[in-house]
């Protein structure tokens, strides 16, 4: 059985997350997209066997793809069953499209999920426009997070004498 995954208070239930990209990346833009999903690749998502390590988006012809994204097999789903890593069709708006292909372009920005959630019975996926960090920017973001944890430690600790 899957794990449970947390929701977030607007009605959100996250199916997965790409953290690394947070790591990897500094997110300029977001937004949020639809998919193209058979039932099977549904089936599968609502327990929870996805991930979006190593998954990016391609704009083409006028259309957002999401690409090596990991879906896996629905067990019950026989010969109707999708191919895991699919090349999927995200849903967005046609100037949005045209205003990240345009940044994309020009300023060599990637595009890259940051999760995959379902809104009500809706798949979406939390896409994000980002530029790749230095690895001094990664080694400062760690010691900041562990600097917040040490911070709060002390906190709660301090309150408890």
């Amino acid at each position: 059985m899957a794990a449970k995954k947390k929701k977030p208070s607007d009605g959100r239930r996250i199916i997965c997350e790409n953290r690394k990209a947070r790591h990897d990346y500094h997110v300029i833009e977001s937004l949020e997209a639809g998919i193209v999903l058979s039932g099977s690749e549904v089936k599968s998502l609502r327990t929870g066997k996805a991930h979006l390590t190593d998954s990016y988006v391609r704009i083409e012809r006028g259309e957002m793809w999401l690409v090596n994204a990991h879906i896996a097999m629905y067990e019950q789903a026989n010969r109707y069953n999708h191919e895991s890593r699919a090349t999927r069709k995200l849903l967005v708006k046609r100037d949005e499209i045209e205003s990240w292909d345009r940044r994309i372009r020009e300023k060599g920005l990637t595009g890259v999920p940051l999760e995959m959630y379902f809104k009500g019975s809706w798949v979406k996926v939390k896409v994000a426009l980002v530029k790749g960090k230095a690895e001094y920017d990664k080694r400062h973001a760690l010691r900041e997070k562990q600097d917040k944890r040490e911070m709060d430690r002390a906190i709660r600790n301090r309150q408890r004498d």
